[in-house]
């Protein structure tokens, strides 16, 4: 069986995934479309060998399944576009943080097809980690697809949908909270005279390899912790000092931040 797939941006996130399609085994059973007002975005796409369309609503009437790769703010203005080529057998994807499944019904049509998705940034290199949630009316066939798409540039994983918002701090923006972390022991060893490349490669192999402990080593973080830290010795030192300062508390804090914001664009 062949799908029409259409997406409504072409930027990095969009052509990251449509990338992903096409170095799988799904690009012999997937026909891809783009549309982007950005004339740019769009010929990076065609260059790709996706099909380049003159707009949302010949997109929308063309495809299967319509990733919505936008941003949360531009969301009223694209369903305005494509309300009337929505159907009930087509299946919108969004990628816009905090918007629900109800508030795209609510522009297009009663009982829309809509898959929730909180991917990240690490897709762009084949490393993304996506959250998916569905509305009740997607099939489960039609929901596996779009599963098999974001696995064919990551993981992912299925949630329920009303934990769409709060994974945003988990998955989504965490690289950002990730690489503040990173910054500020860099920023260290260039203060006391290490190389800025050398700091950055061990401290980036140092996050990756950690990764994959947590991942991979069957131990919990507690034991990985307890690894690291030889009774009375430097690692000791420095978790004493990041608890000190509450590291706890401004992770929690961090976390509902990013939350509520989410809320808030989802009004």
């Amino acid at each position: 069986m062949s799908y029409k797939v259409g997406f409504i941006g072409a930027g990095n996130m969009g052509s990251a995934i449509m990338k992903g399609i096409l170095g799988s085994s799904m690009s012999s059973e997937i026909e891809l479309y783009a549309y982007d007002s950005s004339e740019a975005a769009e010929e990076r796409a065609k260059a790709m060998g996706v099909k380049g369309l003159e707009s949302e609503a010949e997109l929308t009437a063309k495809c299967d399944c319509v990733f919505l790769a936008i941003k949360p703010q531009q969301l009223d203005e694209v369903l305005a576009k494509i309300k009337n080529e929505v159907t009930k057998d087509k299946v919108i994807v969004s990628i816009c943080a905090g918007v629900t499944d109800d508030n795209i019904a609510s522009k297009t049509i009663e009982g829309a097809k809509v898959v929730m998705v909180m991917p990240n940034t690490p897709l762009l290199l084949g490393e993304g980690a996506t959250a998916l949630a569905k509305s009740d009316s997607v099939t489960e066939e039609e929901f596996a697809l779009v599963c098999r798409i974001f696995g064919s540039c990551g993981i992912y994983s299925v949630l329920p949908k009303d934990k769409m918002k709060e994974v945003i701090a988990i998955n989504g923006s965490s690289p950002a909270f990730i690489y503040l972390y990173a910054q500020c022991f860099i920023d260290y060893a260039k203060s006391v005279g290490i190389d800025e490349k050398a700091a950055t490669d061990l401290f980036a192999k140092s996050l990756i390899g950690s990764a994959k402990m947590i991942t991979d080593s069957g131990k919990t973080l507690d034991e990985l912790i307890t690894m690291v830290s030889s009774k009375g010795g430097t690692t000791i030192a420095g978790l004493e000092k990041l608890r000190a300062n509450n590291i706890e508390k401004a992770v929690k804090e961090c976390c509902e931040a990013c939350t509520n914001r989410a809320y808030e664009l989802a009004k």
